[in-house]
C-alpha cells in the first residue's frame, strides 16, 4: 500500500546580488581591505609617534649633553656623554654634592656658538629644532653643586680645604693633583641661587673664578636643567655620577 506523499518545504533558491549590486560578503571584504592603512603612511605615523615620544622624553624626563672642557675632571672627561634627569630639581630635590647642568647665567661662555657653527653645532640646532638637543645658543655648563641658598662657603687661601657652614670637606671626587681651592673668598648663597664648582678646581671657571674675577658666581637656581645621573658614552666610561653627596653628610643645613 502506498503512503500518502508527505508534504515538503518549499526551498528558496539562493540568489545572487542583483545586477549592478555589491555582494554584500564580497564587499565586506574589500572594505576591510581598503581600510588598512598603506606602508608608506604607516611608516610616517610610526616615526612621527617616536618622534612624539622622544620629545616628551627630553622634555619632561631626560636629555643628552656631551663635555666639551676640563672642567671637571676626572669626574667628567673631554667628550663624554651624559644623561641628565630633567626630575630634579622638581620631582626630586638637588642636593649638595650633585653634578648639574645649567644655562649660562652672566655670560660665562663668551661668544656664541651659533655664529660660526662647527658640524657638530650644526647638527645640534637641526636637532633642537624638534627637541631632541640643548640649543647650543643657550650655552650650558655643566658643574658641582657646593652650596644652597644659606650656606656659607668659605676658601682662607689657596690651597686650602672648603668649607661649607662651618664644615672642611673631604673631596675625594676633585682632581687630586690639585688643591681644592684655587682663590680665596667668603661667601653666603641669597635666597633662590647656588654655588657651584668644577671638580678641576684649578681648570674651572665656576662660581669662585667669577665670583674674583667679576664680583658675582651665584648661578640663578631656575638656571638648573638638570641634575647628570649617569655617563653613557663612551662605553668604557659607563658609569653614576651619584658619589658626591657623601663629602657633605656632616654639613648642618645653616651655618
Amino acid at each position: 500500500m502506498n503512503e500518502p506523499d508527505q508534504p515538503r518545504r518549499a526551498v528558496t533558491p539562493s540568489r545572487g546580488p542583483a545586477p549592478g549590486q555589491d555582494d554584500p560578503e564580497r564587499s565586506g571584504r574589500r572594505t576591510t581591505r581598503r581600510s588598512r592603512m598603506p606602508l608608506w603612511l604607516d611608516t610616517v605615523v610610526t616615526m612621527a609617534v617616536a618622534l612624539l615620544i622622544a620629545v616628551l622624553v627630553k622634555t619632561f624626563l631626560i636629555q643628552p649633553f656631551y663635555i666639551p672642557s676640563a672642567s671637571m675632571n676626572p669626574t667628567l672627561l673631554n667628550d663624554d656623554k651624559i644623561l641628565v634627569s630633567k626630575l630634579t630639581p622638581g620631582v626630586f630635590d638637588l642636593h649638595r654634592g650633585d653634578v648639574v647642568v645649567f644655562e649660562d647665567p652672566a655670560d660665562w661662555i663668551p661668544g656664541d656658538a651659533t655664529e660660526d657653527p662647527t658640524p657638530r653645532v650644526r647638527l645640534m640646532m637641526v636637532l633642537s629644532m624638534v627637541g631632541l638637543a640643548p640649543d647650543p645658543s643657550q650655552d650650558h655648563l655643566v658643574k658641582r653643586l657646593i652650596g644652597m641658598p644659606g650656606d656659607r662657603v668659605v676658601c682662607e687661601d689657596e690651597g686650602a680645604q672648603l668649607e661649607v657652614n662651618g664644615v672642611a670637606l673631604e673631596e675625594d671626587y676633585i682632581n687630586q693633583a690639585n688643591s681644592p681651592c684655587q682663590h680665596p673668598f667668603d661667601v653666603t648663597v641669597p635666597a633662590g641661587d647656588v654655588w657651584v664648582m668644577g671638580d678641576n678646581r684649578h681648570a674651572s671657571a665656576d662660581s669662585a673664578w667669577h665670583h674674583v674675577h667679576d664680583g658675582d658666581g651665584f648661578v640663578p637656581a631656575d638656571n638648573i636643567t638638570g641634575k647628570a645621573e649617569v655617563i653613557f658614552w663612551p662605553v668604557s666610561r659607563w658609569s653614576g655620577l651619584g658619589e658626591g653627596r657623601e663629602a657633605f653628610e656632616n654639613v648642618p643645613e645653616q651655618p
